[in-house]
């Protein structure tokens, strides 16, 4: 693990390390299913040019190592600690690249605050299955963790992007957060929460909408600033709030 990465899992507030960067949100992918007499074969993007090729009528069946890929390509569970999707700390830059495809990668340094980057590949940019790979060094060869998820990203216990603060709380349990209007506002803190396992290694941040800001101001001054505040406050409930943001380590 690098110097800056340890740095910052070792700070104060291992939750808030993840601060707002690139875009949040994703837009949902639309899926039509057309009523056909049977089911077509996938498309299967290039393991060289990331180019989806479109199956004929008259296609072949998908061979095990077709059908496995496309398993790999359609999992969208990240467990916090052991992986994304296919992706676990040992994948590599071109492995990367044989699962989703050249064409759909994009290497960038990542802001991780304060004005440190570290190396990243973003991953099938502005689609629901978008995600952000963050890795230990220039080598690009084992990840540490990962963030910019698209909405169709979830825990195994389902949560994710837009999940509720009602459902949150039924998931956790009750929980602190950090209040709003500052560098790490909506930050959910999981230590003693029932996913306590997940503690420094799963960062969530929540945000109400702008509507229930307008709407009940006054809840919202109530939960502003650099503090702790009970998940139980009503002035939670008076607002729309949902996770806005979820980063995950990999890396031990």
């Amino acid at each position: 693990m690098n110097k800056r990465i340890l740095e910052m899992r070792n700070a104060a507030v291992v939750l808030t390390i993840f601060p707002l960067l690139l875009m949040i949100g994703c837009s949902a992918m639309d899926t039509d299913i057309a009523a056909s007499p049977a089911p077509r074969a996938a498309p299967i993007p290039s393991a060289s040019t990331g180019a989806i090729a479109s199956p004929s009528a008259s296609a072949a069946p998908q061979t095990t190592a077709q059908r496995s890929i496309q398993a790999e390509l359609s999992d969208t569970v990240v467990i916090p600690g052991d992986r994304i999707g296919p992706v676990t700390r040992t994948t590599t830059r071109q492995a990367l690249e044989q699962l989703f495809g050249a064409a759909n990668l994009s290497d960038e340094d990542v802001g991780m605050g304060e004005g440190e980057t570290e190396p990243g590949t973003v991953v099938n940019r502005d689609a629901a299955n978008a995600f952000t790979v963050i890795w230990t060094d220039e080598t690009r060869t084992a990840v540490a963790g990962a963030m910019n998820f698209g909405s169709a990203w979830r825990t195994p216990e389902g949560i994710g992007i837009g999940t509720s603060f009602a459902e949150l709380q039924q998931k956790l349990g009750a929980f602190q957060l950090y209040g709003f209007e500052w560098d790490y506002g909506g930050s959910v803190v999981l230590e003693n929460t029932r996913l306590s396992k997940y503690y420094g290694t799963l960062i969530l941040r929540v945000a109400p909408t702008e509507a229930s800001m307008e709407r009940s101001p006054n809840d919202y001054d109530a939960v502003i600033g650099d503090e702790l505040f009970p998940s139980t406050s009503p002035h939670f409930r008076a607002l729309d709030i949902n996770v806005e943001e979820m980063a995950v380590y990999l890396e031990k």
